[in-house]
This record gives structure tokens, sequence and C-alpha cells, in this order.
């Protein structure tokens, strides 16, 4: 199974292709990116960009679904609400693409991933290695974070 997890942002957006093989211990990393918008452009175009950059992975990878991560409100409303504006583009484009939708929060990734609700980032990119065959180097905070999604979604797809 393949599974699009996305860290959503409109700055800056956490991808990764997952990948379960049936008796590997391993999940295997295919793919993993940071994709960036800049800030000079309008908000809509920035996320216009997030959605052709979805469609083209998903056309590239053909996962069979989305591993997102819910949103936490913050104090700055306004950021919260573009996030969210980013997080709708993403779960329309892979709607639109038949894929399966899952929605994880925060804390079912300390969960999944770091074994425990109180991990931090610091555990959880520790963690990230010994669970997944990763080819390449990691260069940004947002690759581990949308790794960290496919994990969560591939411990408790079990249950699903």
């Amino acid at each position: 199974m393949k599974i699009l997890s996305i860290d959503p942002g409109y700055e800056r957006l956490g991808i990764a292709i997952l990948e379960k093989v049936v008796g590997e211990k391993k999940e295997i990393l295919i793919y993993s990116d940071c994709f960036k918008t800049k800030a000079n452009i309008p908000f809509h175009e920035r996320l216009k960009l997030i959605g052709q950059e979805i469609k083209k992975v998903v056309n590239t990878y053909s996962p069979e679904a989305l591993s997102i991560e819910t949103l936490f409100f913050t104090n700055n409303q306004k950021t919260a609400m573009m996030v969210s504006e980013a997080r709708g583009v993403v779960i329309y484009e892979a709607s639109c693409a038949g894929l399966k939708v899952f929605e994880y929060t925060p804390l079912q990734v300390k969960m999944a991933v770091a074994g425990h609700g109180s991990g931090d980032k610091k555990q959880i990119i520790k963690m990230i290695p010994l669970l997944v065959n990763i080819n390449k180097e990691i260069k940004h905070d947002d690759e581990y974070d949308a790794i960290a999604l496919g994990l969560t979604h591939f411990a408790y797809s079990r249950n699903i």
C-alpha cells in the first residue's frame, strides 16, 4: 500500500510517499520534499501552486490514500485560517484523484511514532529512521512531519 502524507502549510508543505510492503519490517520512503511557496505572491496563487504540486505527486506515484494532520488552533487565527485553506486544497486534490482521506491529530502522531503522547519533535525525528527505510538526506522538519503522518496511518490502519 502506498500513502501520500502531508504536513499542511501554505508557505512550507511537507510531502511524503511511503509504501508498506508485505513481509518487510520497515516502511519504505519513496519520495519526500518540502514544497515551498513564496511570500511575495498572492495567497490564491500559492493555493493554486499547492494544488498543482499535489496533483503532480499523485499522478507520479499513484498513492491509494492521503494521511494529513488535523489542525490545532493557535493564537494566530489568520495563520490557522490560511493553513486550513491549504489543507482544503490538498484534501480536494486527493479526493478528486480518488484517494481515501485519513486525518490524524498531533497526539496520534506522537503515539504512533514515539510510542507515547508526550514525545517531542526530536524524539519523532530520532525514531523515523528506525521505522522507515530512507535512502536520501532529509533536509526539512516538514519532511519528517509528513513521514511521521504516513507512519501514523500505517499504525492506525490496522484497526480500520
